[in-house]
């Protein structure tokens, strides 16, 4: 075992001996030293993955009329639910599967996540009433929370800091590209094949990647990398009392139970995740309600066809594409201007995240005020195009500063900004309908961009004070 170094055993010292560690920095083992291709063929599937659960998010939202009328409800509220109670499930997997990562690393909880989201697809296919749709759409999101809940810890894995934003770009872009692509393509396989076929879909094609991702992928996480190789040692050397450099000292049942607290506790108690968690909350409720709400908005206002409604989210998606350009080229090189040849402070990651909100707060003006009094469909979408810049911009440097930050525990700083964040995307939603048949497009929109702009002064505060607060004694946690 070239790769393996047992430090040597000495009398007096059992506690200190029989420890399998790396073979110095550059061991080939370690994710940060695989070979670029390698890494890309990760990053590339996770990407894929993370593309194809927040696809399966907003896909069902053209095909919501059916189902009201297959299962004979008048009740809109309960079709916006449908659509945003996959979010709830983003809310609580993450609790779950975060805390497993940690415990038997990256790749088995990929592979069972996947597993279970394309049965719990199987069975939204089969639903004959809502309430069993409501209960599997939940399930669905649970299990498709894994790639978006570890993505980061893998690219920490992977990456050294001064390297993380481009990746964090290319990998957070499928969040929000995910759920404006796909009511483009339910939009045609409901009107077409029935809206079953939405589910039907998301299998057949979840599936292709899981064979891929079983050929392809490979464990990232250090302790677990560390631990199969005390294992191969142990089989090969018949010395049962070597162990893991990185082996939690924690039984099975404390490190799950410790590991589970964790991403809560890291919510509660440091004012740096909860205060980006809000944030990221309103900006994801923001996103989610005009998901559930551009079809009407389209078809009643601009007479755009069923089968073509979902056309008219690509203005969001086109407005991602030019935020996740702009923050790849420039995040890293922003990171190293503003360190100067020092340290590379996670807080030199925040300052994109003001021309987001700003920007998103300008395109909900522009799209609220367009859809409501514009003659012409394209005014309304180029204002998407404004809000689909700035959330992206809005996400990006949360989610890299997270992995700069809690480079140890991403996972879990991570699945505590993801668990606020899914329940701001899937409760906001349900307040649309009603706000919009009292305010207006104009007014309703006004209001949201009223609510993202009020976090602005906390975008400040966290650029001017956030290494202070995060080096505080009194924000430590006892992780």
């Amino acid at each position: 075992m070239p790769n393996a170094v047992i430090q040597p055993q000495e009398q007096g010292k059992n506690e200190e001996s029989n420890i399998v560690t790396w073979n110095g920095p550059n061991d080939p083992d370690m994710a940060l030293n695989w070979p670029a291709r390698k890494k890309w063929t990760t990053i590339l599937l996770l990407a894929t993955l993370t593309l194809l659960t927040p696809f399966a998010s907003s896909m069902f939202a053209p095909s919501v009329d059916m189902v009201i009328q297959e299962f004979h409800s008048g009740n809109a509220t309960i079709g916006t639910l449908v659509v945003s109670i996959y979010l709830l499930g983003y809310a609580f997997g993450p609790l779950f599967l975060a805390p497993l990562s940690e415990m038997y690393g990256r790749l088995p909880i990929y592979h069972g996540s996947i597993i279970l989201f394309i049965l719990f697809n199987v069975a939204c296919a089969k639903s004959t009433n809502f309430p069993m749709l409501i209960v599997f759409r939940i399930l669905t999101g649970m299990a498709g929370a894994g790639p978006l809940t570890l993505g980061p810890g893998s690219i920490a894995d992977m990456y050294r800091q001064e390297e993380r934003g481009k990746i964090m770009a290319i990998w957070t872009l499928p969040i929000l590209l995910g759920p404006t692509i796909g009511p483009i393509a339910g939009g045609y396989l409901s009107e077409s094949l029935g809206w079953r076929w939405d589910f039907w879909f998301l299998i057949i094609v979840t599936g292709a990647v899981f064979i891929l991702s079983l050929l392809l992928q490979r464990e990232t996480y250090p302790p677990t990398i560390l631990e199969r190789r005390a294992s191969r040692l142990r089989k090969s050397t018949g010395n049962q009392n070597l162990q893991s450099a990185l082996k939690s000292i924690r039984s099975p049942r404390q490190h799950f139970l410790t590991s589970i607290i964790r991403p809560t506790k890291m919510l509660v108690f440091s004012p740096l995740i909860l205060g980006l968690s809000v944030l990221n909350a309103i900006i994801y409720g923001v996103i989610y309600l005009l998901f559930t709400t551009i079809t009407t908005v389209f078809e009643t206002n601009f007479h755009i066809s069923k089968s073509n409604v979902g056309l008219t989210y690509l203005g969001l998606g086109i407005g991602q594409l030019f935020g996740v350009i702009a923050f790849g080229v420039l995040s890293d090189r922003m990171l190293k201007h503003l360190a100067k040849n020092g340290e590379m402070k996670p807080e030199f990651r925040l300052p994109p995240l003001l021309v987001g909100v700003s920007l998103t707060a300008l395109g909900l003006l522009w799209y609220g005020w367009s859809a409501e009094y514009a003659s012409q469909w394209i005014v309304p979408i180029l204002g998407q195009v404004v809000i689909g810049a700035g959330v992206i911009t809005s996400f990006l440097p949360v989610s890299a500063y997270l992995v700069d930050a809690f480079t140890e525990y991403a996972a879990s700083a991570n699945a505590a900004n993801t668990v606020l964040r899914s329940l701001g995307g899937a409760l906001l939603p349900l307040a649309g309908p009603g706000m919009y048949d009292a305010l207006g497009l104009g007014w309703g929109n006004t209001l949201l961009a009223g609510i993202v702009l009020l976090c602005v002064p906390l975008v400040l505060g966290f650029m001017k004070f956030g290494e202070r607060i995060r080096k505080s004694p009194r924000f430590q946690m006892n992780l």
